[in-house]
């Protein structure tokens, strides 16, 4: 399977090189030329297979210059050893409403990024290989929170890699922060902006897409690549743990093969959404898809009427992985939607880089509407969600799976045709301690770690030992920069000039 640019189609590379390179240098982001097809018997075929042998041989449908020994080498590395508290990797648990949470967050730092970021660092250093590169590979990173720890911890100390992540410095939870300005590694280093989420991307993506950086990497023996679900290697394990999850209801017998449900996925990138998109695209039964925003609504907006605008107010709230204005993974949708059309890409994501807005036909939106859904739910109501959720079941949901869960609830109550629904969850409640603690009637008058110890005593649900041992943890990085100052801090860590 070759792998082409959403904004020249006739550029061709391999699944490795797609890995490797990350974006494409025209800017665009790399689409696989097909999506495989699954039959029922292939879904049978992977029952009864842990969560690694699933994945190795649903990787082997878009990885195809990877060989099968590769695949299963870097499955078993990522899900096998001991750095996810689960044996089967991914979670379900039903809700007292008789909804389902695909929880996702059992990795090494409490979050779904872990899914994919545990084996990105397997496939990138193998794609490496395969293509013949022989410069060091410098991971460059904009973060809403969970990526950046959860790619931290993937690419810590991996040979011939560097890796850097900037973050919101006020747009990323304390626990997240902590997170990341304690992460350990020589290869490893972290910084902060002076702005939100989309300064930190836009900023990286100028960085990439620079010829002068790009020359002076080269110059010195480096090229880039991302950790952001712009690669592709970010994006095919989400779509895996989306097939993998009808396998297992398959096996627990809450569905019948075949049997449609609906699917509801908080989002801000776009990525995870358009992860299960391709996930049904290739078999799996989704009856349709709920795209759940917090009230940085951009992606409410567009589905329902059709046009992106970025020039809007931006919102600091209590999800703040989801507090983002350009959501990337759109770009993908819209080139298969448009039948490939990569000249109207490149006109839509120019107009948005210059006007900060673009509008699709009428009936481009209505085949988007048949699929998607979206719906946006404030700070006060991911609260109420998350206190609700606590007093019918004692289950503590963090705030995204919190917004997850009022979209799925109202999609439901509005909905003619009831199917059984999945939600993701994507994060670890601890990991947005107070706005949790708050929304479940506990006292927040207190630090970050006091929290942590008031919600356990009122959840009777145990502190992950990653976050609980932060508090020890030495601070290891303090740097900010305004964005227009992330091309020279990068020249500077990297050594280049």
């Amino acid at each position: 399977m070759f792998y082409h640019s959403t904004r020249n189609k006739a550029l061709s590379v391999s699944s490795a090189e797609a890995i490797a390179q990350g974006i494409a240098a025209d800017g665009g982001l790399f689409v696989p030329d097909s999506v495989p097809e699954l039959r029922e018997e292939d879904f049978e075929a992977l029952k009864g297979l842990s969560y690694a042998e699933r994945a190795a041989r649903l990787f082997k449908l878009y990885l195809t210059d990877f060989t099968d020994e590769e695949l299963r080498e870097c499955t078993h590395n990522a899900y096998e050893t001991g750095s996810f508290e689960t044996p089967d990797v991914q979670e379900i648990t039903t809700l007292a409403d008789g909804s389902m949470l695909l929880e996702l967050w059992h990795g090494p730092t409490c979050a779904f990024k872990d899914m994919a970021l545990q084996i990105l660092p397997h496939f990138l250093t193998r794609s490496i290989q395969k293509t013949g590169i022989d410069r060091e590979v410098v991971i460059l990173t904009a973060t809403s929170g969970d990526t950046g720890k959860a790619a931290l911890a993937g690419f810590q100390d991996v040979p011939g890699t560097r890796i850097m992540v900037f973050y919101p410095e006020d747009g990323v939870s304390s626990m997240q922060k902590r997170q990341m300005q304690t992460q350990e590694g020589e290869n490893v280093r972290v910084c902060a902006v002076k702005g939100n989420f989309d300064d930190c991307q836009n900023g990286v993506k100028a960085i990439f897409t620079d010829p002068e950086m790009q020359e002076a990497l080269a110059r010195n023996g480096m090229q880039f690549s991302s950790a952001n679900s712009i690669n592709w290697g970010r994006l095919v394990p989400q779509i895996v743990y989306y097939v993998s999850a009808y396998v297992t209801m398959l096996e627990k017998g809450i569905l019948v093969p075949g049997q449609r449900f609906v699917l509801t996925v908080p989002t801000g990138n776009f990525g995870n959404i358009l992860a299960a998109w391709y996930a049904k695209q290739m078999g799996v039964p989704v009856q349709h898809l709920v795209c759940a925003s917090n009230i940085n609504k951009v992606l409410t907006d567009f589905i329902d009427t059709g046009i992106y605008d970025r020039n809007r107010d931006f919102h600091a709230t209590v999800s703040p992985s989801m507090d983002i204005l350009i959501s990337s993974n759109l770009e993908r949708l819209l080139y298969h939607m448009t039948g490939e059309d990569d000249a109207q890409i490149r006109e839509w994501f120019g107009a948005l880089k210059t006007a900060g807005r673009y509008e699709i036909p009428a009936e481009l939106k209505n085949r988007i509407q048949a699929e998607f859904s979206g719906s946006f739910w404030d700070d006060a109501a991911t609260k109420d969600m998350i206190g609700k959720v606590f007093a019918e079941n004692g289950y503590l949901s963090d705030t995204h799976t919190a917004v997850g869960i009022c979209a799925a609830r109202d999609y439901t109550a509005k909905s003619a045709e009831k199917y059984p629904m999945l939600i993701a969850s994507t994060a670890n409640p601890y990991k947005f301690g107070k706005a949790v603690l708050e929304a479940i009637g506990g006292d927040t008058d207190a630090d970050e770690y006091e929290i942590l110890d008031r919600l356990q005593e009122k959840s009777g649900m145990k502190i992950p030992a990653a976050l609980a041992d932060l508090k020890t943890k030495e601070v290891l990085f303090r740097d900010s920069v305004a964005q227009d100052q992330m091309p020279a801090y990068v020249r500077e860590k990297l050594g280049i000039q």
